[in-house]
C-alpha cells in the first residue's frame, strides 16, 4: 500500500509538473519574441523540461518504504501495510496483554486446593480433557501436563466456550464448568474459597475454578514465566515517554504482581475480550495513538481498534490476522525497533522531498538561462545528467538508512 506521506508528494507533483511545462513554453515564447532564434529557444524549453523531471521527487517515499520494510523483516518485524511504518513513529501509548505476549503463555500447574473426594490425578483428567477442547495457553498447560505424565483423555461432550470466563463441558453425565471467577458469578454459583484464590493469586498464578454439578470443587494456580526482554522493552519505552498498560483478563492480583516485576504502573485486569476493544476505544477518544501487542483470540477485537495492531508469531491465526506487524522472532525489543525504524525513515524522507525540490528550485532559474550574465548555462546534456545526479542524491541518503538502523 501507499503510505500517506507518498500521497502529499504526488499531490505537489499534479502542480509541479503543469507549472514546470508552463514555465518552459513561457520561456520559448519570451525567447522567440526576444529574437533568439527558434534553435535557442527549443533548446531552452527542452533543457528545463529535463532538468526539472521530477525523478528524484517520485524516488523520495517509495525507495525510503522499501529499505524500511526489508530492515523490519531482517529484525523480524513483518509489516502489513506502508502506512504502518510511517505511524508507528507517533504512538504514545502501547497496550500489552499479559498471558502469552509479555509471558511466554507456557503455563504451569503449581499448586491445586481440592475441596472433593476425587483424587488430584483424577481431577487433573478431568479438567484437561475438556481444556484440550480450548487454544487457550491454560489450557495447553493441561493438555501438556496429562501427556507428560501418560494421562488419557476423557471423552467430552457438550463442549462450549464462555468467551472471557472460561469453557464447560459433560463427562460421563456430569456438567463441568470450569474458567475464572467470573465464571462463577455468571453462573450464580456460591464461592466459598475468595481468600484461597487471592493467596493463590499473590504468588503470581493465574486461578481456574473448576465447578461440578453448581458446586466449586477445585481451585487450580497456573504459573507463567516472564519473557526475559520484556522488562527491558518496558524500560526503553518509558525512556522514550511512552506511556505502557497491561490489559487483561486475568486476576487483579497476578496482573499487578507481574506489572511491578516489569515497572508497568498502569494495569486494567478481569476484562473480557469486547471490553478491551472499548478501552482501546476509549483511550483514542482522548486524542492517544495506541499500540496494541497481543497473541490470542480474545485479543482480536482490540488489535482490530488499534491504531497500530502488533502480534507476536506465536500466537493465535486470528490475532496474527487481525494485527498491523507481526513479531516473528517473538521477541518485544522489535516493537521499540520499530518505533525508531518508523521515526528514522520519516526523517529520511522528509530530507530527500527536501533534496528533491531544492534541486529543482536551484536548477529552473539556471535552466531559463537567468545566471547567463555570470557565464552559467547548461544545455540538455548537462541538465539530463544533474537530473541523474539528483536521482542519485535521493537513493544515496536513502541506502544511508542501513547504517544508522540498528
Amino acid at each position: 500500500t501507499k503510505a500517506p506521506i507518498a500521497k502529499i508528494a504526488d499531490k505537489v507533483s499534479g502542480y509541479f509538473v503543469p507549472a514546470v511545462i508552463i514555465i518552459a513554453i513561457i520561456t520559448f515564447i519570451i525567447y522567440v519574441l526576444l529574437g533568439q532564434g527558434i534553435e535557442i529557444a527549443l533548446t531552452t524549453f527542452v533543457t528545463i523540461l529535463v532538468v526539472a523531471c521530477p525523478c528524484s521527487l517520485g524516488l523520495a517515499t517509495p525507495l525510503a518504504i522499501i529499505v524500511s520494510e526489508g530492515i523490519c523483516a531482517t529484525n523480524g518485524i513483518l509489516i502489513k501495510k506502508s502506512e504502518i511504518l510511517e505511524n508507528a513513529q507517533k504512538t504514545d501509548t502501547i497496550v500489552f496483554d499479559k498471558t502469552g505476549t509479555l509471558t511466554y503463555g507456557k503455563l504451569k500447574i503449581s499448586e491445586i486446593k481440592n475441596y472433593s473426594n476425587i483424587e488430584n490425578n483424577d481431577l487433573l483428567q478431568i479438567v484437561g480433557s475438556i481444556e484440550s477442547k480450548s487454544t487457550h495457553p491454560i489450557g495447553k498447560a493441561f493438555t501438556e501436563y496429562l501427556q507428560d505424565n501418560g494421562i488419557s483423555m476423557l471423552e467430552v461432550k457438550e463442549f462450549g466456550n464462555v468467551a472471557g470466563f472460561g469453557i464447560i463441558g459433560m463427562i460421563n453425565e456430569e456438567k463441568f464448568i470450569i474458567g475464572n471467577s467470573k465464571i462463577v458469578e455468571s453462573y450464580k454459583i456460591e464461592n466459598k474459597y475468595k481468600q484461597d484464590e487471592n493467596a493463590l493469586a499473590q504468588k503470581g498464578n493465574s486461578i481456574v475454578y473448576v465447578v461440578q454439578n453448581e458446586k466449586i470443587i477445585a481451585l487450580i494456580g497456573l504459573n507463567d514465566v516472564i519473557r526475559e526482554e520484556a522488562k527491558e522493552t518496558i524500560n526503553k519505552l518509558s525512556n522514550m515517554k511512552i506511556e505502557t498498560i497491561m490489559l487483561t483478563g486475568d486476576n487483579k492480583e497476578t496482573a499487578e504482581k507481574i506489572a511491578k516485576e516489569l515497572g508497568i504502573t498502569k494495569v486494567i485486569s478481569n476484562v473480557l475480550p469486547k471490553e478491551k476493544a472499548n478501552i482501546i476505544k476509549e483511550l483514542k477518544q482522548k486524542d492517544r495513538f495506541v499500540m496494541m501487542c497481543g497473541d490470542g483470540i480474545n485479543d482480536s477485537p482490540a488489535l482490530a481498534n488499534s491504531d497500530v495492531g502488533v502480534s507476536v508469531n506465536s500466537g493465535t491465526d486470528i490475532a496474527m490476522d487481525s494485527s498491523n506487524v507481526i513479531l516473528t522472532k517473538n521477541n518485544l525489543l522489535s516493537i521499540v525497533n520499530l518505533i525508531n525504524i518508523s521515526k528514522k525513515t520519516i526523517k529520511k524522507i522528509k530530507q530527500n522531498l527536501f533534496w528533491a525540490f531544492f534541486y529543482n528550485c536551484l536548477m529552473i532559474p539556471v535552466a531559463i538561462g537567468m545566471l547567463k550574465q555570470f557565464g552559467i548555462s547548461i544545455n540538455p546534456m548537462i541538465a539530463s545528467l544533474a537530473m541523474v545526479l539528483s536521482s542519485l542524491t535521493v537513493i544515496l541518503n536513502t541506502l544511508r538508512l542501513r547504517k544508522i538502523v540498528k
